[in-house]
């Protein structure tokens, strides 16, 4: 699936022109960390993928510190990296990390919600149906490893994984807090959340907006395995390891099969669910909501 719409035109700006940003150019390769086998990984400014050819896995680490906050410019990048790494033959899985401690993805970027035109909440939103869409339907094996927090739109990137393994410390919690902030999940978010853990557990933790700590997260089926902290890294591939030991084209065939019906829901109402968005959002009441809850984020930073 091409990149559609505004994450079109963005990605093509930024690979145009890469040489604008400070630090790792766009798809400049760089020496692996303590490799000497040739391994090459590539970075911009909040992806970094190291691959593995001979594995055939490469991890991508979130890097767009301080919280991995889904901002346009970081889902398009992200999105160029996933699609460099689809392209080539040599690669089967990916492994989806944070490279910001503590943290895997804070969620959507609120500063993208409020305040801003209908237009740019149009294109905002329709970058993340882009990023769950590529994900969910992505032909390569997806292994989220969790080493941080991961609330509402960290949830919805883990969610689209084929495995998600979580690092075993209380801090790390997991959902979809949206209610929290006065916001609905879209409806394909639940569905997906509803296909991953049941319809009842669903409708407790979409309507109390619940974060689940590592123990509650495995007993109700959001992750699939939590491990201790050092030992993620080596799960996560032991885990792709034996995804991967399946022929592609069955699990691909099989993957499509089971997500195609969900998958479909959106993209058939699409340009609706952009809509319905753009006039929630663009409400006074929930204007004045994330505009307290941003203003309470700069005071815990100050």
């Amino acid at each position: 699936m091409a990149l559609a719409g505004g994450v079109r035109v963005r990605a093509r700006a930024l690979l145009r022109a890469g040489a604008q940003f400070r630090g790792p150019v766009l798809g400049r390769p760089e020496p692996a960390a303590g490799g000497g086998d040739g391994t090459r990984r590539f970075a911009n400014l909040r992806v970094l993928v190291e691959p593995d050819p001979a594995a055939g896995v490469a991890v991508m680490k979130l890097k767009s510190p301080p919280v991995n906050s889904l901002s346009l410019e970081f889902m398009t990048e992200f999105l160029i990296s996933l699609e460099k790494l689809e392209n080539d033959k040599a690669f089967r899985g990916v492994v989806i990390t944070s490279d910001c401690p503590g943290v895997f993805s804070a969620g959507l970027d609120l500063t993208e919600l409020c305040g801003q035109n209908p237009a740019h909440y149009a294109e905002y939103w329709k970058a993340v149906q882009e990023l769950w869409l590529r994900l969910f339907l992505s032909n390569m094996v997806l292994v989220a490893a969790i080493n941080g927090v991961c609330p509402a739109g960290g949830c919805l990137m883990a969610l689209t994984c084929d495995v998600r393994v979580l690092a075993d410390n209380p801090k790390f919690v997991i959902g979809l807090k949206e209610t929290q902030l006065g916001i609905v999940v879209p409806f394909w978010l639940k569905d997906n959340l509803v296909n991953t853990i049941g319809h009842r557990a669903s409708e407790h933790a979409l309507q109390l907006g619940l974060l689940f700590p590592p123990a509650e997260a495995l007993q109700v089926g959001i992750v699939d395995q939590v491990v201790p902290e050092d030992q993620l890294q080596s799960t996560a591939l032991s885990v792709m390891a034996r995804w991967m030991a399946i022929p592609d084209h069955a699990r691909h065939l099989t993957k499509a099969m089971m997500r195609k019906a969900t998958a479909d829901s959106l993209i058939k109402h699409r340009d609706a669910d952009i809509q319905n968005f753009v006039n929630f959002i663009s409400r006074d009441s929930i204007q004045k909501t994330l505009q307290v809850y941003l203003q309470k984020l700069k005071q815990k930073k100050g």
